[in-house]
C-alpha cells in the first residue's frame, strides 16, 4: 500500500505502469484519475490544502478499510496539494485484486471516501476571487452506500 500527498504534478501513466510491474497473481488492476476542471473559465486554478502526516495517515486508514473490504492485494493513491490548473491530475488511485470486480469497487470505494471523508481544504480561484469548497451532497451520498 502506498499513499502519497505531493506538491508536483504527476504523470498517470507512468504511474499505472509501475503498479502494474510484477504482478504474477494479480488479475486486475482499477484505475481512476481526477483532473481539475476549468468549470466553464469560473476556476483558474483549484488549490488544496492538507496536515503533511496527518491527511496521509487518513487516507491509509480509507485504504486499509478498502484492502479488507475488497479482497485487494495492493492499493495506491497519489493525491496533489498546492495550486493545480485546469487539465492537471488532482488524484491517481490503483486498485490490485484477483478479479475485475473487486479492483473496479475498491477504486470507487476509494474514491467516494477521498472525495467526502479525507482531510482536504479545497479553495477554488476564478475570475471573483477564492471560495473555499465543500463535498456536495451528491459526493455525501455516494459514499453513503459504502456504510
Amino acid at each position: 500500500m502506498k499513499i502519497v500527498l505531493t506538491d508536483r504534478p504527476f504523470e498517470p501513466g507512468a504511474l499505472v505502469t509501475a503498479f502494474c510491474a510484477d504482478r504474477a497473481e494479480t488479475g486486475a488492476v482499477a484505475t481512476f484519475v481526477g483532473l481539475a476542471r476549468a468549470e466553464q473559465g469560473q476556476a483558474a486554478a483549484l488549490e488544496l490544502e492538507a496536515y503533511p502526516g496527518f491527511t496521509e495517515a487518513a487516507i491509509g486508514e480509507i485504504a486499509a478499510q478498502a484492502v479488507a473490504r475488497f479482497h485487494l492485494q495492493d492499493v495506491q493513491v497519489v493525491h496533489r496539494v498546492g495550486r493545480i490548473a485546469p487539465g492537471e491530475a488532482i488524484v491517481f488511485v490503483a486498485t490490485a485484486a484477483g478479479h475485475r470486480r473487486e479492483a473496479f469497487e475498491a477504486c470507487d470505494f476509494l474514491m467516494d471516501y477521498l472525495k467526502s471523508r479525507a482531510p482536504f481544504w479545497k479553495k477554488e480561484h476564478g475570475p471573483d476571487g477564492a471560495r473555499w469548497i465543500e463535498p456536495t451532497d451528491r459526493d455525501r451520498t455516494d459514499a453513503q452506500r459504502w456504510d
